[in-house]
């Protein structure tokens, strides 16, 4: 499994907490520094089955300078939100966890990590 954090994000940390108390075996990904590519960005996408919109961080400060809230939530959308994704992965909601399974789950509270933790 791999877990894309920002190491200043205390539900990163909270994450890895866990993972680490439960043995688990994982690669950690700093996506701040070793930014997705859109490709992977979808992929992610695909396997937690959302939407690019559903894990942005709208509150942030490129966010709001890039108007995110008053862009289109549709298909046709879909590659501009996943483009600023690539472009300022700060938007990017964490941690996001990839199971072995082929799932994906944001793991914000502990019952998503471990729900991510079952899907070995």
């Amino acid at each position: 499994m791999e877990i894309w954090i920002n190491p200043a994000c205390s539900k990163c940390r909270s994450a890895i907490s866990l993972l680490d108390a439960e043995g688990a075996e994982y690669t950690v990904r700093r996506y701040l520094e070793d930014v997705p590519s859109k490709d992977e960005i979808r992929e992610v996408l695909d396997r937690l089955g959302l939407e690019p919109w559903d894990i942005t961080r709208t509150q942030e400060a490129a966010a709001k300078e890039l108007g995110l809230k008053e862009w289109a939530r549709d298909d046709s959308s879909r590659d501009r939100w996943i483009t600023a994704l690539a472009e300022h992965p700060k938007l990017i909601q964490r941690p996001i966890i990839t199971a072995d399974d082929g799932s994906a789950v944001v793991g914000r509270s502990e019952d998503a990590v471990r729900d991510a933790l079952a899907r070995k």
